[in-house]
């Protein structure tokens, strides 16, 4: 789950990161007042979860109320690559005399934790890896030890730190580091990372991804879901507890596991160019899923407007064909009228007979089965580019 940058501000200042004061607002008078709560200079910033905020005007100075109430009322409705802004963060000021960056992720290729610094922080860290990747300090960080004060050293030495900036920039990305460790998260990223006129180092900006599979540990973080934002058929799977992700194309995708998803959604995709369509969504059901999960999948997936068909592709091992059968026949059962698009299914592997004799039986007229992958696929795109 990414979180807005106010979000991230919290957590932040919640891990003794030193951060500046702000306050949320989603009308241009509670931008005034915030301003005027704040004193001084202040921040405008839209609160979105994509990067470029700057360059689209998303974020302005304001040297009083009335100007930061104007400033809301140019950035709050914005559009910033395809995310509406409902909300600001006014921000305290500062007196900036150097920017930084500063991020720790997870490294899925290496399998383990990767911290990035750089003394030239406040660009775009894309384009500063591509054109000048000596300025960027790349080092592993061993999740048995973390960031500690050995690994801090090296970090700001690499990334080329003066030594008194240095001594001052430790402690921050080892509170970072907690923020990082404590929180369950897979990227705690600030750019930029400042010094002031004064010396003091601060996280002027922040973004903050957590791993959602850690969401048991932290049941606080429910509070910091989106509910205006979040995609309803997502929202609604989720609350099922199935593995659902929407996309934009027109072919519904239900498999049991998620290599076998991933091929199911290449092999529409390529099925699809014919027609005109694509995979609309990846669904996984589990490798022991049940009548009811498969009954409660096909109903998020026919659910969506987009959908036009469906493909249930199944290898059954743990999942038993006949289970998933069940599943399909209960759901059309429950739906009723509601249920109006073809659905294409293929089954494989344990009690696939048994599978398929139920859904013969049961004669639903708009069940197709198909005995190969391929073939499944393309008949489902088939379906797809006939509903137009």
């Amino acid at each position: 789950m990414d979180l807005y940058e106010y979000q991230a501000r919290d957590l932040f200042e919640k891990h003794g990161v030193p951060v500046l004061d702000g306050v949320v607002a989603s009308t241009p008078d509670q931008a005034a007042q915030a301003a005027q709560q704040l004193g001084g200079l202040v921040v405008v910033k839209a609160q979105v979860k994509t990067g470029g905020r700057g360059k689209a005007g998303g974020v302005k100075l304001a040297r009083n109320p009335d100007e930061a109430r104007q400033a809301a009322e140019a950035i709050l409705g914005m559009d910033i690559k395809g995310h509406t802004v409902h909300r600001v963060l006014v921000a305290a000021g500062a007196d900036i005399a150097n920017e930084y960056y500063f991020s720790v992720l997870l490294d899925r290729s290496q399998r383990r934790y990767l911290a990035m610094c750089s003394v030239e922080g406040g660009v775009e860290i894309e384009q500063l890896a591509a054109e000048r990747p000596e300025a960027l300090a790349r080092v592993a960080v061993d999740p048995l030890t973390g960031i500690d004060d050995a690994t801090a050293r090296k970090i700001v030495t690499e990334a080329g730190f003066e030594a008194d900036v240095a001594d001052r920039v430790i402690p921050v990305i080892q509170k970072l580091w907690d923020t990082y460790k404590g929180e369950d998260a897979t990227l705690v990223e600030v750019n930029p990372l400042v010094q002031t006129a004064d010396g003091e180092i601060i996280a002027l900006d922040g973004k903050v991804s957590l791993d959602s599979n850690a969401s048991f540990r932290h049941p606080e973080h429910a509070d910091l879901v989106d509910k205006a934002e979040e995609d309803p058929l997502e929202a609604r799977a989720s609350e099922l507890g199935l593995n659902y992700v929407k996309l934009s194309g027109e072919v519904g995708v239900i498999g049991n596991g998620a290599g076998l998803v991933m091929s199911t959604l290449d092999v529409v995709a390529y099925a699809g160019e014919a027609y005109g369509v694509g995979p609309a969504n990846f669904l996984d059901i589990g490798g022991g899923a049940s009548a009811e999960v498969m009954s409660n999948g096909l109903s998020v997936i026919l659910s969506d407007p987009e959908v036009r068909s469906v493909l249930v592709n199944v290898f059954g091992g743990i999942t038993a064909c006949d289970e998933v059968a069940r599943g399909i026949v209960g759901a059309l059962e429950l739906l009723g009228d509601q249920a109006s698009k073809p659905i294409v299914v293929r089954l494989d592997g344990n009690s696939v007979e048994e599978g398929l004799s139920i859904l013969r039986d049961a004669e639903h007229p708009l069940v197709t089965i198909i005995a190969t992958m391929d073939e499944a696929a393309a008949e489902a795109a088939k379906l797809a580019g006939k509903g137009e």
